[in-house]
């Protein structure tokens, strides 16, 4: 691996907890590309970390889209050649207060497409450039309600299911890969965010800070764990 500044990739970057690792990766050295959906809204935060003097760019990128994913990585691929680090963050919680038979098939179609075949083909594109030079670090952004345990009682299946999905692709892809690459699943908890909420008692920054040591982790460190606030818990 050359030591050439990392270059960091962060799904969901545009707001709450993807925003803030943006910002703490480019505050610790990394090039990070913050990927958003929405260009135009991608841009402005870019723009305004910069004014930071932080090293971030955007890139456009729906990850519910394989061929806007694809894209992605031929853009970051031309322009970098590289990629360190993958922080698969952009997800949805669309569930419905009704029980998972109940609900429109929609509901859980579009949950499992970002949430899980989202996070399956980002990493199936951006792989490749961890393989070339037999290095990275990817972290997916889970969440408690992934946890076995969570399926025993009933309510938010749509998004219980895509978790727990997410933690057995975790498991899964770090048993296959090959060299000093990483891939770990996160619980950054309940955080005060669009999707969490204002009553949420945990702040994106306290969230990504939870998150963030798993970038840095030594060839030593971990791979295919679950964690809660640096603390590897059952699966």
């Amino acid at each position: 691996m050359s030591h050439d500044k990392q270059v960091a990739l962060v799904t969901g970057g545009n707001r709450g907890i993807g925003y803030e690792l943006v910002k703490q990766l480019a505050l610790n050295g990394f090039k990070v590309i913050l990927a958003s959906r929405d260009p135009e809204m991608g841009n402005e935060v870019v723009q305004k970390l910069k004014e930071l003097n932080l090293d971030v760019s955007c890139v456009e990128m729906d990850v519910a889209n394989q061929e806007s994913i694809h894209q992605a990585a031929v853009a970051i691929n031309e322009k970098y050649g590289r990629l360190d680090v993958l922080i698969n963050n952009a997800g949805v919680y669309l569930d419905e207060n009704k029980k998972l038979l109940a609900m429109d098939p929609f509901i859980l179609e579009k949950t499992m497409a970002t949430n899980f075949f989202g996070v399956y083909h980002v990493i199936r594109s951006f792989i490749p450039l961890m393989e070339k030079q037999g290095f990275g670090r990817i972290i997916n952004v889970s969440s408690e309600y992934g946890e076995m345990s969570q399926m025993s009682y009933p309510g938010v299946g749509a998004y219980k299911l895509s978790k727990f999905a997410l933690n057995g692709l975790t498991r899964l892809v770090a048993a296959e890969i090959k060299g000093d690459i990483k891939i770990n699943a996160v619980d950054p908890g309940w955080v005060s965010s669009d999707m969490g909420g204002p009553s949420a008692p945990r702040t994106p920054k306290q969230a990504a800070e939870s998150i963030l040591w798993l970038a840095t982790i030594g060839p030593e460190g971990p791979s295919g764990g679950f964690f809660r606030d640096g603390k590897q818990i059952p699966w």
